[in-house]
């Protein structure tokens, strides 16, 4: 199965992948989703206009290598109450801010860490972004840190899996 929501020209299928994942946010009643693993290159943004969502993400360039990006899926009635558009920090995060009054922000934070199988190196400046990206939000502000933090739970550590 794919996790992307590029299209796949193969697919016996008449809708976009986005189109898709808008019914199904709007068929639960969901306002804001995080993204993970699109696959989209650079920053972008699109609108599903039958469900009424707005799209928008995070990535890395056209010719690189895809697999970490982030994004948001935004009602769309929701764009005009935002004071900016969600900011692409880089592949990996992501924040939107959402006023809850004239002086408070709730800040989403959109994240896709890298794996263990990663070096100490990477994921040192993955959480070193995130920290940096945390603290520069006002205290008084509420703050929602969502995605993919690719955590392993239990005490085998062992990295090695099979993919099928």
């Amino acid at each position: 199965m794919e996790r992307t929501l590029l299209d796949n020209k193969q697919a016996d299928r008449l809708e976009r992948r986005t189109a898709l994942v808008a019914r199904e946010l709007a068929r639960y009643n969901v306002d804001i989703a995080t993204l993970n693993e699109a696959l989209l290159a650079d920053q972008g943004r699109l609108t599903e206009t039958g469900d009424d969502y707005t799209f928008f993400w995070s990535g890395r360039g056209l010719t690189e290598h895809r697999k970490s990006d982030v994004g948001f899926a935004v009602k769309s009635h929701l764009l005009q109450k935002l004071t900016k558009l969600p900011v692409g920090h880089n592949d990996r995060l992501m924040s939107l801010q959402l006023p809850l009054s004239k002086i408070r922000n709730a800040t989403l934070i959109s994240v896709h860490a890298p794996t263990m199988t990663y070096s100490d190196h990477i994921k040192d400046k993955f959480y070193d972004e995130l920290s940096t990206l945390i603290t520069a939000i006002p205290r008084a502000d509420k703050i929602f840190v969502l995605g993919d933090f690719n955590a392993r739970v239990g005490v085998d550590h062992h990295t090695s899996y099979t993919v099928t």
